[in-house]
């Protein structure tokens, strides 16, 4: 029987190998038939986006079974640890979820994020009991420091957010999960099933996509090739590829040819 090859992060356990976030999608119907091919198990969304006072209110979520997903509330729009973790704080409170992607942008131009204080709200979160994925650079030393102050997972950015521009820096991200004593989830930059099959046959334990999707000229087509460059990305990891070789290796064993055909 094949063994389950299960994504743990903090208490949680996922199938899917695929975070798909729910922003720019041109209508909610497209969102919802794009999340359920895609396979996901995972939605992730700027708690800023929902109206927490009046939950009852008409959202980007509505045309979802949310009781199907788990939720990944993020902090997007924050540039400080202090914003951060408000608003971190007012997800939990609103019962969204117990885990935060830590979002703190240092740049309003590229939206890289800012090192220090990442590394700042995550340590206050974990130390508040909530399962921390925060987003980062591809830096493996801050990687390293981030698992050190607690992360459950650490999320390089591929490339800038929305760039599209697939995975710039495969040495460093093959670094940061070489050294990863959680899972490593891809995020930001991503932008074709190729990006993603490349992050998985890196090594990577997830990728969270969503530009590459909502952006797509068929999203919902696009959520399926996602869906199948993760699965065949992972399977090619766990399968282990050819080492590269700088000359020609004969496909055909050469051994009990026969020396002559001449009759």
């Amino acid at each position: 029987m094949e063994k389950q090859d299960i994504l743990k992060i903090g208490d949680h356990k996922f199938n899917s190998r695929l975070f798909l976030g729910t922003g720019k999608f041109n209508d909610l119907d497209i969102q919802s038939r794009a999340v359920e091919v895609s396979g996901t198990e995972v939605l992730t969304f700027a708690v800023r986006r929902l109206n927490l006072e009046n939950p009852h209110e008409p959202n980007f979520l509505e045309r979802l079974d949310l009781k199907r997903y788990t939720l990944l509330p993020n902090t997007a729009g924050a540039t400080t640890a202090e914003e951060a973790v408000r608003i971190a704080r007012l997800a939990k409170a609103s019962g969204l979820c117990d885990m935060i992607k830590v979002e703190v942008i240092g740049d309003p131009r590229t939206l890289l994020p800012d090192p220090i204080e990442t590394l700042k709200a995550t340590e206050i979160l974990v130390n508040e009991g909530f399962t921390v994925l925060p987003y980062t650079s591809d830096d493996p030393i801050l990687a390293r420091k981030l698992q050190e102050v607690g992360a459950h997972a650490v999320m390089p950015g591929a490339a800038p957010i929305g760039s599209g521009l697939g995975i710039l820096n495969p040495h460093y991200l093959r670094f940061i999960i070489e050294e990863a004593k959680v899972p490593v989830i891809v995020d930001a930059g991503v932008g074709s099933p190729a990006d993603v099959a490349y992050a998985m046959e890196l090594g990577a334990d997830g990728v969270l996509l969503n530009t590459a999707v909502s952006g797509a000229k068929d999203a919902v087509l696009m959520a399926e090739a996602m869906k199948l460059a993760v699965e065949a990305g992972r399977k090619g990891y766990l399968a282990g590829r050819i080492a590269k070789k700088r000359y020609a290796s004969a496909s055909s064993p050469m051994e009990g040819l026969v020396e002559s055909l001449e009759v």
